[in-house]
Parts: structure tokens; C-alpha cells; sequence
């Protein structure tokens, strides 16, 4: 089967083409050719210089080409993996900085920098969506372009059933936990339930009981892990679960915003710094881009969420934390099943159908699902406690008024998200952003041409 990804030069492709060497190495291959698209033709060079190393230390022959015309990629794909970022690193960083100069955190997924993103990526994965409808009518669709749940939803409405969204924090959480009972990540059946970057987990099965309660009880199991620290044991016995780690810009916003607003750089100036790097020392030695890739990426992956752990007192990632669930695990698993119509239970982001009690069953969510070649089907769900249903029904609304925003042109529906965004918890500053992201990206003029 033939994989296309689109932003197939984007850093985090290798891992996917890891993961998928590897698969092959066993003789249990999924994918037999991999296609890359991307808009940005040094990058793409730079990443087939990585996976062309990897290949040379595999056994596996998995055939890799790019193709810069996203029709002629997607022709015969019976996968589609995007990871498109729209407005590169520097849409990012400019996300990030407006947020905070207007005195709002700035992350960019969650808040005001995700409705930016959102207003800016969603005309490009509608437009991707129609190209796989047309080009690709048969292909899944696993979608880990950000941010992740708005864009699943707004990509269903062209092709249904047949996308769905992955992310890695679910499932590392989960092992993270795990072993901080000393108990097999394989053999611990995970209740995890919300929305992308926006869910508990409210269970952890093993041996025939729910191990969570006596991990809430223990304070030094807690502290061995990242999400024990970052929240602390009081907050995580208070509301009897574990939360998703992007949950902190909710639970402390003060403090992350204060901590923000002391670092000299957001998140997206820091990645531009760490990639800019491997980009260019790529482009002039092709022989030597996957050691600048591994520097690269051991970087990024300890500088995670930094600003969030000083706000939470400040600790250092540890190996642990380090190894979560890897989006390319998520990913391979998702497109196994679908291929070999071999039923998996995997988080991953779909339309509810009903399975999580109070929440429209047709807005995309981010539940335990069983997957196989129909596609995902959610578990039933234990309701929300009534605090996290009034955030994710307060963030789905969000969403939703984005989408309609790109769907209508309307700047009022644009308006109406960052107004009633939990994190920006203010008309007049929503008034300031939006000016200010109008101006920052001239394109948006284009997206929102009405009142």
C-alpha cells in the first residue's frame, strides 16, 4: 500500500519512515512506498537526505520519492498522512507572539495562537481534503495536522468517516502513568476521554481493577512522572484524574502566562532556532543530515513545554518522560488496522456518535475507539464530570465558530471564538487579536473577506 504525507518535509517525517523501515524489517510490512509532498522543495531535499541514511542502516527496501504536485502524490495512495504546517515555524512563532502581546497565552494549539493557526490551516486541509475525495477516493485519511481536532472535524465534512486524527499525548500519558506503578504500558487498559490536547484519564485497568485511585494516593508516584509534577498531587486527587499535559494552560494560565512572558523566546522561536540548523547544515552535507536531525530532534524533545514546567517549578524532562507514545507508533498502529482490518483499540479523534453522554455526536472527540477497516468506532463513555464537560463544551463552541468562519468568510464568527475562548476571557482584547492577526498574515484578508 502506498502512504502519502503531506508535509513530507516536515521534521518529524522520519520518525514516521523509523517506524515504518521497522515494520518491514519483520517482514510485516503495511506500507510498500512512501510519496512526499510538500510545498517547500529544500526542506523536502533535507528530509529525504535523513531517510536516506536510515534506509543505508536498514535492511528493509521501502521505496521513498517526492512528488511536488499534491494530485499526482495522492494518484493511487491508499493512506494519506497529514502533517502539514501551514505558515511554517514562522506563522507559528507569529501565533505565539501576538497572543502574548496582547497579555494572552499564546501556545499554538490551545487559545488564541490555535485560533490563528485554525483560521489559517483550515482553507488548506479543506482544499487538501477535496484533492484525496477526488484523487484518493478510497484512501484513509489519519490526520496529526494541528490543531488536530478542528481540523479532523472540518476534513470530515469533505470526507466523512474516512479521516480521523491521532496525537501522542493520550497514549504517552498513559504509559507514563503506567509505569509509575511499575505495571506493563501493553497490559493497562486506558479511560481517557475530551478532546484533542483537552481530555482526562479517568481510569487505568489492570488485573481486573482500576489502578488509578491508588496512583492518586501516592505522592512519590506522582513525582516520578511529568503530568504528577507539572500539576501536583493536591489538583490531581481534587478532580480524580490525570489530565492531558496541555491542560496546565487551563488549570495554571496565570502562571504559564507569567512564565511566557519571562522567556525570551516563544516555543516557535525556539524550534526555529533548533531547525534552522539542521536545514541548512542538510542542504550543504546531504552525507551528514541524519546526525544533524537526531542533534535536532534530542533537543526539541527536552525543551518541550519548558515554559510550563517553570511555571510548575521548574524540573528537567526525564528519560521516562521522554519515551511517550511516539505520534508514528499512534500512527502505524492506526493504518495497520485499517489495512489488515485487524481490530485495535486506539485514542484517536473521531465523531463521537453518541459515546461521550452530553456532547453532540457528531463533533469530533478524542475517546478510545476500536479500529479496524470500517474505520473507528468509539467506545461508550462515562459521562464528563460537569467541570470538564463545561470546558470541552466551551472549547468545542470555539472550534466550531472557527470552522464556521473559514466555511462563511466571517470575521464575526472569528470574533465570536476568540471572545468566548476561556483563555482570552475578554471582548475587547478579542477585538486587539483579531486586528492583530489580520495584519499579521495578509491572507487571512482573503479568509475572512465579510463582517
Amino acid at each position: 500500500m502506498r502512504l502519502t504525507i503531506l508535509g513530507g518535509g516536515g521534521f518529524r517525517v522520519p520518525l514516521v519512515h523509523r517506524a515504518l523501515l521497522d515494520d518491514a524489517a519483520r517482514g510485516d510490512a503495511v506500507i510498500d512506498e512512501l510519496v512526499l509532498h510538500d510545498t517547500d522543495p529544500s526542506r523536502v531535499r533535507a528530509i529525504e537526505a535523513v531517510l536516506a541514511a536510515q534506509a543505508e542502516r536498514s535492511p528493509a527496501v521501502l521505496p521513498v520519492r517526492a512528488e511536488p504536485d499534491r494530485r499526482t502524490a495522492l494518484r493511487g495512495a491508499g493512506m494519506v498522512f497529514s502533517a502539514m504546517r501551514v505558515g511554517g515555524l514562522p506563522g507559528r512563532a507569529l501565533d505565539e507572539r501576538v497572543a502574548l502581546e496582547a497579555g494572552v497565552i499564546g501556545q499554538e494549539t490551545v487559545g488564541a495562537g490555535g485560533i490563528s493557526y485554525g483560521l489559517r490551516t483550515l482553507p488548506v486541509a479543506l482544499a487538501a481534503a477535496r484533492d484525496i475525495a477526488e484523487a484518493a477516493p478510497e484512501a484513509w485519511t489519519v490526520n496529526f495536522t494541528n490543531p488536530a481536532g478542528m481540523v479532523t472535524e472540518a476534513m470530515a465534512g469533505v470526507l466523512g468517516e474516512r479521516v480521523l486524527g491521532i496525537c501522542d499525548s493520550p497514549v504517552g500519558l498513559g504509559r507514563r502513568a503506567a509505569r509509575a506503578l511499575g505495571l506493563d504500558p501493553a497490559r493497562v487498559r486506558v479511560d481517557y476521554a475530551g478532546l484533542n490536547h483537552l481530555g482526562w484519564l479517568r481510569g487505568l485497568h489492570a488485573d481486573g481493577r482500576d489502578r488509578l485511585p491508588g496512583l492518586l494516593a501516592d505522592d512519590g508516584a506522582l513525582a516520578s512522572f511529568e503530568e504528577g509534577r507539572l500539576f501536583g498531587a493536591e489538583w490531581l486527587r481534587a478532580i480524580g484524574a490525570l489530565p492531558n499535559e496541555y491542560l496546565h494552560y487551563y488549570y495554571m494560565s496565570r502562571e504559564a502566562l507569567a512564565a511566557a512572558g519571562r522567556a525570551e523566546r516563544t516555543r516557535g522561536e525556539q524550534i526555529i532556532g533548533q531547525q534552522a540548523g539542521f536545514y541548512a547544515g542538510a542542504a550543504a552535507d546531504p552525507a551528514g543530515a541524519g546526525e544533524l536531525w537526531e542533534r535536532a530532534r534530542l533537543a526539541r524533545e527536552e525543551s518541550y513545554m519548558a515554559d510550563n514546567r517553570s511555571a510548575a517549578g521548574g524540573f528537567r524532562r526525564d528519560a521516562a518522560d521522554l519515551a511517550g507514545g511516539g505520534y508514528e507508533e499512534v500512527a502505524l498502529a492506526v493504518m495497520r488496522a485499517i489495512a489488515r482490518d485487524e481490530p485495535a483499540r486506539l485514542i484517536v479523534n473521531t465523531a463521537g456518535r453518541g459515546a461521550l453522554p452530553g456532547i453532540d455526536p457528531g463533533a469530533v472527540v478524542e475517546l478510545p475507539c476500536t479500529v479496524d477497516a470500517s474505520g473507528a468506532r468509539p467506545e461508550p463513555a462515562a459521562p464528563l464530570a460537569p467541570h470538564q464537560a463545561a470546558l470541552v463544551l466551551a472549547v468545542k463552541s470555539v472550534e466550531r465558530d472557527v470552522i464556521e468562519a473559514v466555511r462563511t468568510g466571517s470575521r464575526t464568527a472569528a470574533l465570536r471564538a476568540l471572545g468566548t475562548h476561556p483563555l482570552v476571557g475578554s471582548v475587547p482584547t478579542a477585538r486587539v487579536l483579531l486586528a492583530e492577526y489580520l495584519k499579521a498574515f495578509p491572507e487571512l484578508e482573503q479568509v475572512l473577506p465579510h463582517q
